[in-house]
């Protein structure tokens, strides 16, 4: 579906939650000398403005980056990524996952960015081709299939669906289990969101059975509103890098209901 823009949520729990532990994986992969790829299917627009009228009517970054940032130390690979977005462009910007990957990486490495929504692909294109990205205007999930395996191999994906396609649940599995295949050694996390109505959960079995090894970490919050339904973050991740568990559990402890 092409209704979604992610605007009206930037810099939410969930933003947080996914950001932070994207930051530190990157900011891991690129501890050794050897150039890598990051594909991102879903990718939006890159750059967000926290005071532009549609961030402010939902007010989701209050109970996200602007009560939990504080949380990371500046020497955390978010709080870098958080503080060069705001150098380069305001106080009230917030970098989108393509923008965090583009100010961890090096220039020896590759970035592929998918965004099908015409408005949200002209933003992703002028914030993030000055980076030396790659910007495709093109369905996030058929790039992940043409695009793997990709050169350099040494890689991450991130899958950042926005769930309005109700079939994604039921199709992701199968999705990643084939572009996992395809890319046997490549990080591949698939964020997910944790809904009160559990509609999550039988994709999530999927997963385990399709893709046993794969790791699962949720965090929960209270809703952003009276009667929304997202209760919690989720990522999936193949392959995840060494010490991903421990990082995963330390971003934990910060979404402890009770700092809510």
């Amino acid at each position: 579906m092409l209704s979604y823009q992610h605007l009206y949520h930037a810099g939410n729990a969930a933003d947080v939650h996914k950001h932070a532990l994207l930051a530190w994986a990157l900011d891991y992969l690129t501890r050794k000398d050897k150039p890598l790829t990051y594909l991102e299917t879903h990718a939006g627009r890159g750059l967000y403005n926290l005071a532009a009228v549609e961030a402010l009517k939902t007010s989701e970054a209050a109970q996200g980056v602007n009560r939990l940032a504080q949380k990371f130390t500046n020497a955390h690979p978010y709080a870098r990524a958080l503080a060069d977005t705001r150098t380069r462009f305001g106080a009230s910007a917030y970098p989108g996952s393509p923008l965090i990957a583009a100010s961890l990486l090096r220039d020896t490495d590759v970035l592929h960015l998918a965004e099908l929504h015409p408005g949200e692909h002209a933003h992703l294109d002028a914030t993030l081709t000055p980076f030396g990205a790659k910007v495709l205007h093109e369905d996030g999930w058929q790039m992940a299939i043409s695009r793997t395996p990709p050169t350099p191999r040494r890689g991450l994906m991130l899958i950042d669906p926005s769930w309005e396609v109700k079939t994604d649940y039921e199709t992701a599995p199968k999705r990643l289990a084939q572009i996992h295949k395809r890319w046997n050694v490549g990080i591949v996390m698939l964020w997910y969101p944790v809904l009160s109505d559990g509609r999550q959960r039988s994709m999530t079995r999927a997963l385990t059975q399709s893709i046993p090894d794969i790791l699962l970490h949720e965090v929960s919050f209270p809703p952003a509103r009276p009667g929304h339904g997202m209760v919690g973050s989720g990522l999936a991740v193949i392959n995840p890098p060494y010490g991903f568990s421990e990082e995963a559990a330390h971003i934990s402890a910060l979404f402890d209901n009770k700092e809510f």
